[in-house]
């Protein structure tokens, strides 16, 4: 028997009941009374008849409809029921389309809080995920690709927070790979775009790494007469170089004074690992004169009023690292000069021009961890009693910088 046609397929007609015309090999074009044309395929699978829909013409041309035929043979030769593989595949298509860039960013979001990542971290992580949203938000993550990531990284990026953009990138490769880790994404669409954003220049925090002028600065704090609470606080960042949020929000039971060692639990530290710092003979005189001013309570560093909400008193908030960064401005040193995280940057570059410290004993001493898994589990616990000793000389080295200073 001959097969169809384009020809008489288009022109096929059947105006008293349906009609079924056959192009062999099982592939049947069902005509309607009413002009409605529709593929279906016969074959037999475990010894019973079956039809397996196909599609309506002339949606589905001839061409079409024998290309799904032989598709079909081919899951028959493989044991498989054409039928049972289409609603398989429907129903995955279905699940997959159901899983769009914000349910697996949001599901991401969840598991940074329940890992207690900093409270900053996740609200940054929420902003810029809203820049993405509009645009990709509610599509099936299997489907973007990498050009629709850069369509919105280009609008951030247009708008010149480069910067924003930069993290945005990072964010929403955060988003694929964590679906790729739960069996819902392939490929991650930002790893092709490296180096397709503008660059931002990067703005390193103003530090003073001259000894004098280093020295100028802690006669400057000596002499603040402001808040006594701002100026010991002050006085510790130069002295422990922490970061500035891990001082500030510092507990009174975080110290050991019999020990001398000051704990950072890991919830307040960047890279979420618990760091100890030793404390020099100086940090334990600042920490019992702020002791005497704010022992009563839990917060070291408590900012000015305490206040109280439906007549019942208030926990009071810690100083802000504005007020820190307020106080040097209010000393004379500008942005460009002196930052509260300036001091880290200080005491790095002067711990390590003195040549007299393991480099590794100072960036352990300033909480940066190895990236390499393997020196990083070695160097685990390592250089304690080095930093111990490192932490005594420099709290006595910013002492002689301020004695030079007295001497010009």
């Amino acid at each position: 028997m001959a097969g169809l046609t384009d020809v008489k397929v288009r022109s096929a007609k059947s105006p008293d009941r349906i009609s079924k015309l056959s192009d062999g090999g099982g592939l049947q074009l069902w005509v309607t009374p009413a002009g409605g044309k529709h593929w279906k395929l016969a074959y037999r699978f475990d010894g019973k008849q079956k039809k397996l829909p196909i599609g309506p013409y002339p949606q589905i041309g001839l061409a079409d409809a024998r290309d799904r035929r032989e598709v079909a043979k081919r899951l028959l030769a493989r044991g498989i029921d054409p039928l049972v593989h289409e609603k398989t595949e429907k129903a995955a298509e279905e699940k997959a389309a159901a899983v769009t860039f914000r349910l697996v960013a949001g599901e991401l979001v969840e598991r940074k809080e329940r890992e207690e990542r900093a409270a900053s971290t996740i609200v940054k992580t929420r902003w810029l995920l809203d820049f993405a949203y509009p645009d990709i938000g509610d599509r099936p993550i299997t489907e973007i690709k990498p050009a629709d990531v850069l369509a919105v990284l280009r609008k951030v990026e247009a708008r010149g927070r480069l910067e924003s953009a930069r993290r945005l990138r990072s964010v929403i490769g955060e988003v694929f790979r964590y679906a790729i880790a739960t069996a819902r994404a392939e490929h991650d669409p930002t790893g092709p775009l490296k180096g397709a954003l503008l660059t931002p220049k990067t703005k390193h925090r103003a530090a003073l790494v001259d000894r004098k002028a280093l020295g100028a600065l802690l006669g400057a704090i000596d002499g603040y007469d402001g808040q006594p609470v701002t100026r010991h606080a002050l006085k510790l960042l130069a002295m422990l170089f922490p970061r500035p949020g891990e001082l500030r929000l510092a507990h009174w039971s975080e110290f050991d004074w019999e020990k001398a060692i000051w704990t950072i639990p890991a919830a307040r530290t960047k890279m979420r690992r618990p760091h100890k710092v030793p404390l020099p003979r100086q940090a334990l005189d600042v920490l019992t004169d702020l002791h005497r001013l704010t022992g009563y309570g839990k917060l070291c560093f408590p900012g000015v009023g305490r206040g109280s909400r439906a007549g019942l008193p208030v926990e009071p908030r810690p100083i802000s690292e504005n007020t820190l960064n307020g106080a040097l401005r209010r000393l004379g040193y500008g942005s460009d000069e002196a930052t509260a995280h300036g001091f880290r940057a200080s005491a790095s570059t002067l711990l390590n021009e003195s040549g007299l410290w393991n480099p590794d004993a100072i960036e352990r001493a300033l909480a940066h961890v190895e990236d390499d898994d393997v020196r990083r589990a070695y160097a685990r616990g390592e250089h304690w009693n080095e930093r111990v000793r490192m932490a005594q000389w420099w709290a006595d080295e910013l002492n002689a910088m301020r004695a030079d200073r007295r001497k010009d």
